[in-house]
């Protein structure tokens, strides 16, 4: 029989054991759902076909970014398996995509699915299910509303931010506009066209001499165009996605119209509609922007794009730098990959989206000198910050400040 003294070691080695086992357990790796020990499930849902397919490079460069990271020995030893699928730019579509991502492929998070439709039509669904719904392609400002729906974060800069900033110019550089605004009829359009009405202010009713809205199932928007030259609006806002930013250009230079012309970010890439709409067409052409713009060689020094350009040459040599989308993609890709490296070995659904609200002047290679991303669990909307550019030649050029445009939580 062991003596009282041996028993108290035995006790106490027993206690220290279950301490170092306590410990160890407490820095073990956790997982749900679409992650493993070699493998990281991320969903993703674009438009490879219908009226917004020019988007759909975006999917294609997050792909090719990740097969980059992925020959790289992946994140923390960690390879990506990227599940992307069409929806057409349809909402019934994207809700069935959704639900295949969630419950058939069993992804981890759903990240970077494009479009205000899309993202609006599964966006209960993804935060009933828990499931993060992350830096979606597109800046509807319900997409930061992180009391209503905390499994849901933006990327780019909300369009209430960029409405707002339209207006300030205008209030500036042409206080006498008479403005018609041709606008997509989703929260896109709507949400842009009440930054800049709240912009203008007590002044709106005055200058906004007329509104035009059209549905994306509309084959051409001439007639729209038509009708609000015919209003006498020396000043035009083109809220519009590329296929209909495009046609606007080739319209008004068609119909001789001369306003002073602003084109919202998402229809202003040069390869995706500049370079189509005709160069000749878009001289003068005003919008801003937060990224650098793959078409102007005055960036080819900059360390980040060279970056860029280098990543483009071995993984997406087809690709188009000129083209706004594939910046764009680029972009969204790196952030994603920055919220997996700081999530570690906690790939949890719940970490994935506390990493994606703790994001501190983070930088990806293709923003504009000056433009960080910035989360919080009470901010989620990571880019905040726009600059006005205007089209010459065949690209456009920065002008004035780095604009903040916060909207808050």
């Amino acid at each position: 029989m062991p003596s009282m003294r041996s028993r108290a070691i035995t006790i106490s080695i027993a206690a220290a054991l279950g301490v170092a086992a306590g410990s160890t357990a407490f820095a073990q790796k956790r997982y749900d759902t679409g992650a493993t020990d070699t493998e990281i499930k991320i969903g993703n849902i674009m438009p490879y076909s219908g009226p917004a397919s020019a988007y759909g490079v975006i999917g294609k460069m997050e792909d090719a970014y990740f097969k980059m990271i992925n020959e790289q020995g992946g994140i923390n030893g960690r390879k990506i398996n990227y599940i992307t699928y069409d929806d057409g730019y349809s909402p019934p579509k994207a809700v069935e995509q959704a639900r295949k991502l969630v419950e058939s492929d069993e992804v981890l998070f759903i990240a970077s699915s494009l479009g205000t439709p899309s993202n609006s039509a599964i966006q209960k669904y993804m935060n009933a299910k828990k499931v993060p719904q992350r830096f979606v392609a597109t800046g509807a400002t319900k997409f930061g509303d992180y009391k209503d729906f905390p499994w849901t974060m933006g990327w780019q800069p909300a369009y209430q931010s960029e409405g707002r900033i339209y207006a300030a110019f205008l209030l500036k550089e042409k206080p006498d506009a008479k403005i018609a605004v041709m606008y997509q009829n989703d929260d896109f359009g709507k949400d842009l066209l009440k930054g800049i009405k709240d912009g203008l202010g007590a002044r709106a009713a005055s200058m906004i001499v007329a509104e035009e809205s059209y549905e994306v199932s509309e084959p051409t928007i001439d007639s729209h165009i038509v009708k609000l030259k015919s209003t006498g609006a020396d000043t035009f806002v083109s809220i519009t996605t590329p296929k209909f930013a495009a046609q606007g250009i080739k319209k008004v230079a068609e119909l001789g119209w001369k306003p002073v012309y602003i084109q919202s970010n998402v229809g202003a890439s040069v390869g995706g509609v500049m370079k189509p709409a005709g160069f000749e067409n878009g001289q003068g052409i005003l919008s801003a922007n937060y990224a650098k713009d793959g078409a102007d060689s005055s960036w080819d020094n900059d360390e980040g794009m060279k970056k860029f350009y280098a990543f483009l040459a071995k993984y997406a040599p087809t690709m188009d730098r000129n083209d706004g989308s594939v910046v764009y993609g680029y972009g969204q890709a790196q952030t994603i990959v920055q919220v997996l490296k700081q999530a570690g070995d906690d790939l949890t659904r719940a970490n994935i989206m506390k990493q994606a609200a703790s994001l501190k002047d983070f930088v990806p290679d293709t923003l504009l000198p000056g433009v960080k991303i910035n989360t919080s669990a009470t901010d989620f909307y990571p880019i905040e910050q726009l600059q006005m550019q205007r089209f010459k030649g065949e690209k456009w050029d920065l002008f004035g400040p780095v604009i903040s445009g916060e909207i808050g939580g």
